[in-house]
């Protein structure tokens, strides 16, 4: 009995790991009023991701806060996208998004900038395993709509090697080349200090 148990409880503990980390967003409280008072139900907003590139989001209803919770992590876990992220840190370039009034635009940062986004925003990218962003929402401060603009715009992220493909190039040939145009550049100053 007690080595069935154990084995019980090893599946289990495998269950448990959870691949995906989940964040609540939001919860709104709903009443419709009846002939014998009011009932109560509720909605939530949920965030999932991996961490590692992988986001989505869903939203629940039910009588019970769990359930709603519950059902907007199924959905959520459903409608997964996956983003290229640069060094796994930052995004790859500047995004607008857009959806209905909400309107969000989304930097890359350098290391240790951090997350700089508000609400719902820093939710989607701390699920997303983003470090690394400075956001800004200008429209609508619904976050359902924030939400949907975040991704609406991360959905348009492309990374170097896609676009790469896509025109028939070199990676090498698609990023700039920073290593050659500086010493070029300190060459330059030093010939016009000489000069003066």
């Amino acid at each position: 009995m007690a080595e069935r148990d154990n084995r019980r409880g090893g599946r289990r503990d495998r269950d448990e790991a959870p691949e995906f980390a989940d964040r609540l967003v939001a919860i709104n409280r709903v009443s419709k009023t009846v002939k014998g008072g009011k009932r109560f139900g509720f909605a939530a907003l949920v965030v999932v991701g991996d961490q590692k590139g992988r986001v989505g989001f869903g939203k629940g209803k039910a009588k019970e806060v769990p359930e709603a919770i519950r059902k907007a992590t199924e959905q959520a876990k459903r409608k997964m996208i996956r983003v290229p992220l640069r060094e796994g840190r930052t995004l790859h370039h500047d995004i607008e998004g857009r959806h209905g009034a909400g309107r969000v635009v989304m930097r890359t940062a350098s290391q240790g900038t951090g997350i700089i986004a508000g609400g719902p925003m820093r939710a989607v990218f701390e699920m997303l395993g983003v470090h690394d962003v400075v956001a800004k929402s200008n429209g609508s401060q619904n976050p359902y709509n924030m939400i949907r603009a975040t991704l609406e715009g991360l959905t348009r992220q492309q990374s170097p090697r896609h676009v790469a493909q896509r025109r028939g190039k070199k990676v090498s040939d698609i990023l700039p080349k920073r290593e050659e145009n500086n010493p070029q550049a300190e060459g330059d100053h030093v010939r016009v200090s000489e000069e003066a």
